[in-house]
């Protein structure tokens, strides 16, 4: 059987969206012929994002090695919080005395703390292990740049970041024995940066369906610890952050749900929409993304926001305890929520605005799951307020679920479960070695 280090900064009880590739694909890895080992940085330094729930679904079996970072309580006085910077010398130790040590096949880099990711070249010149980098977001990215965009958040914290992304990318990347991806996107950028780009072996591979955490839910019943008052209103809940990038999103959904109050004020009072989680910020500075959009359009009574981070299996319980939820898409064309196979795997009814021509409207139609509004489609820029207020007018009558679309339910399971997830990351790893004999 062949081995895999991986290397994930983020890794359970701490819960950051880059951890979850890994934590759903552990159990499943060595059905496909790789044994797993995992190198992480401690979760003291990031006490912020504790979800002890999440080791849950962890196998015991699978060992992890946690290494230090910097003190946050040191660090911070510089202005630096970024668990990347703050771990590189204590990954780059740690990982090299494992790959000496022990018999590896491949490193696999699943992080957004890129930083770490030069890291394989250096690893790959002293040990010859090759390495694997998956692209859960781009490190690159001209978003804040394009005309229309808004401010980029933290000042020059945001500066030092596109420069050490110019310095290190192409250096890190260009010794990679291959590339996964969430979305197809980020591979066209790369492509159109790096002529060697196009070359190198590429996966498109989606988090996947966490069926684990969901058989754990039905395991351990429990209520959500956000309760969605008041009774007898339909309550949509969309969980997750809300940066810059969603406020279209959101001005077309408030938009939508005036429009309903002026057409008929009393079925608009039947709705609530709740906000869970929309900030990564600690919970004393965390500000509100949804509800000042919704109050400018003479909503806000019927929308609620709570900002701070719930756990994961919370957010699981709260989605499932809604009359329906809402999928939020962001003006960045290439975003690919994580989300959306637990939206998909709760069963409700589920509200989704997306752009025209985005990842998300395309996986939404593969899907089939949702309610889907399209945003700034050329021709029909007027229309999306127009549909939301018909959709959330079914909504509020209790018939959100008839105008569903039919799922293929199928279709799902064989592709888009976290176990097949794990089996196309485990086929690529094969793919890159080629004919190289795998360690004991």
């Amino acid at each position: 059987m062949k081995r895999v280090l991986i290397i994930s900064p983020h890794f359970p009880p701490v819960n950051a969206p880059d951890c979850h590739r890994v934590r759903m694909s552990l159990p499943y890895y060595r059905r496909f012929g790789w044994d797993p080992v995992v190198l992480a940085v401690h979760p003291r330094h990031r006490p912020d994002w504790r979800d002890e729930s999440l080791s849950a679904s962890l196998p015991d079996d699978v060992p992890v090695h946690y290494c230090e970072a910097l003190p946050l309580g040191f660090t911070r006085w510089f202005g630096i919080h970024n668990l990347g910077l703050r771990c590189v010398p204590f990954i780059s130790r740690t990982g090299v005395a494992l790959l000496l040590r022990e018999q590896f096949d491949l490193v696999f880099f699943s992080t957004t703390q890129y930083l770490v990711t030069p890291l394989g070249p250096v690893w790959l010149r002293d040990t010859g292990v090759p390495y694997v980098i998956d692209l859960q977001d781009p490190w690159r990215s001209d978003y804040y740049e394009q005309p229309g965009a808004p401010r980029p958040p933290g000042g020059w914290k945001y500066q030092f970041a596109r420069l050490t992304a110019w310095l290190f990318e192409e250096r890190a990347f260009r010794g990679a024995a291959g590339f996964i991806s969430v979305s197809h996107h980020y591979f066209r950028e790369l492509a159109q940066r790096y002529p060697w780009f196009a070359a190198r072996p590429q996966a498109v591979i989606p988090f996947g369906g966490p069926q684990a955490d969901f058989d754990h839910l039905r395991a351990h019943p429990a209520p959500s610890p956000v309760r969605l008052g008041p009774a007898g209103c339909q309550h949509w809940v969309a969980a997750g952050s809300l940066g810059p990038a969603f406020g279209h999103a959101l001005r077309v959904l408030f938009a939508g749900l005036k429009r309903l109050r002026v057409q008929d004020p009393a079925l608009a009072a039947r709705l609530r929409l709740h906000f869970v989680g929309t900030s990564y910020a600690p919970p004393d500075q965390a500000p509100l993304a949804a509800k000042p959009i919704a109050e400018a359009y003479g909503v806000g009574d019927l929308v609620t926001e709570s900002p701070p981070r719930i756990g994961y299996l919370d957010s699981l319980r709260l989605m499932q305890d809604a009359d329906g939820l809402l999928l939020l898409g962001s003006d960045d064309l290439a975003y690919s929520p994580s989300k959306i196979y637990p939206n998909y795997m709760t069963g409700r009814p589920i509200l989704a605005l997306a752009h025209h021509g985005s990842l998300l409207a395309d996986l939404l139609t593969r899907l089939n799951c949702a309610q889907l509004v399209t945003l700034l489609k050329p021709g029909e820029e007027m229309q999306p307020a127009h549909a939301v207020a018909k959709i959330l007018g079914a909504a509020a009558q209790g018939h959100a679920a008839a105008g569903q679309p039919a799922r293929d339910e199928p279709w799902f399971r064989q592709h888009l479960l976290a176990e097949a997830g794990a089996r196309r990351q485990c086929e690529f790893f094969d793919q890159v070695l080629g004919p190289r004999e795998g360690g004991g």
